[in-house]
């Protein structure tokens, strides 16, 4: 290959300087020893777990630690496993709230450990803070895509965690999940939905056997669309989910909202996903600037109910019947 030789005043290490050029966006040669400041590098290729390469193509130690975006995204992949859970146990309880109330707080219970856990196991060990890469761009994700040929017949493979570790600690999170899950919910279940029929009681559990699948693929795949999107997903999805739920429950003003503890619930809910949505796009780095943002956290909700009644579909069909 070319060699890259510099002159007196270069001011790359020398060891750099005698080797041929590192070929590909993501490869890079590692450190094997260190005298003094004289660094030995090996041959050009992948850098180990933890590690990417600097700009003059050496693997270095990923020394930082996530930055407050890092956090909000991994809190959104987070929430996501408990959303659908929350989702699909009241969708098959029906009506029995109490075994409802029971199964959502295990639900929270079993993420919440996973997530602890996940921290735990994470570098640095037995320490929930992590040291993390610095997302730069997209392609960090998707390194799988930038393997160099330099002879355009043999594929030189440099795929590694560019992102470390936001990339496999979901997948490690997922998995701790899924194994709380099955370790505590079928007894949980077994015990308490009693009111409802043998077929209906486990069908919560069945529904997160098939989304922790969708999930993981959507990580693997999607992982870095998500990264860069996830706070107009929060606030899309927030918008569109309350405004069905209070069409479904028929809610036309503020004393329909008052009735029952459960609408409440789910709009302050709601309201907290849309505040997460507005932090994660302001990343509140002008406190003064971003946070009266926050005051429009309820403006979705209010402006339905002011509205429900004008658009009340039996109200405009017979409007327009009077009018023929």
């Amino acid at each position: 290959g070319p060699e890259r030789r510099g002159n007196a005043g270069c001011a790359l290490p020398a060891a750099v300087d005698i080797q041929p050029a590192c070929l590909g966006l993501y490869c890079g040669r590692t450190v094997l020893s260190v005298n003094g400041s004289v660094e030995t590098y090996g041959d050009c290729g992948v850098c180990p777990r933890g590690q990417r390469t600097d700009d003059n193509k050496i693997c270095r130690e990923c020394m930082g630690s996530p930055d407050r975006y890092d956090w909000l995204y991994l809190g959104f992949m987070a929430m996501l496993p408990l959303v659908l859970h929350w989702f699909f146990i009241e969708w098959y309880s029906g009506k029995k709230s109490s075994s409802a109330l029971l199964q959502h707080v295990t639900a929270l219970f079993e993420c919440s450990v996973a997530a602890i856990v996940t921290l735990l196991v994470s570098d640095p060990v037995g320490s929930l803070h992590i040291r993390s890469c610095k997302v730069k761009k997209l392609s960090d994700w998707y390194t799988m895509l930038y393997n160099p040929s330099p002879d355009y017949i043999t594929t030189v493979h440099c795929t590694h965690e560019a992102v470390y570790p936001l990339y496999t600690i979901v997948f490690i999170y997922y998995a701790f999940c899924l194994v709380l899950m099955m370790l505590l919910r079928p007894l949980l279940v077994k015990k308490i939905a009693c009111g409802l029929g043998k077929s209906d009681r486990f069908k919560s559990i069945y529904a997160a056997l098939y989304f922790f699948p969708v999930l993981t693929v959507l990580q693997a795949v999607g992982g870095g669309l998500l990264y860069y999107a996830f706070p107009y997903i929060i606030l899309v999805l927030s918008l569109v989910t309350l405004a069905v739920y209070m069409s479904a429950s028929e809610v036309e003003s503020f004393k329909d909202l008052l009735v029952r503890k459960k609408r409440l619930v789910v709009l302050f809910s709601h309201w907290l996903l849309h505040a997460y949505g507005i932090i994660s796009i302001s990343k509140l780095d002008k406190l003064e600037q971003d946070l009266p943002l926050l005051a429009l956290v309820p403006a979705p909700a209010l402006f339905y109910v002011l509205t429900a009644k004008y658009t009340e579909p039996s109200r405009i069909l017979s409007e327009g019947g009077n009018g023929h």
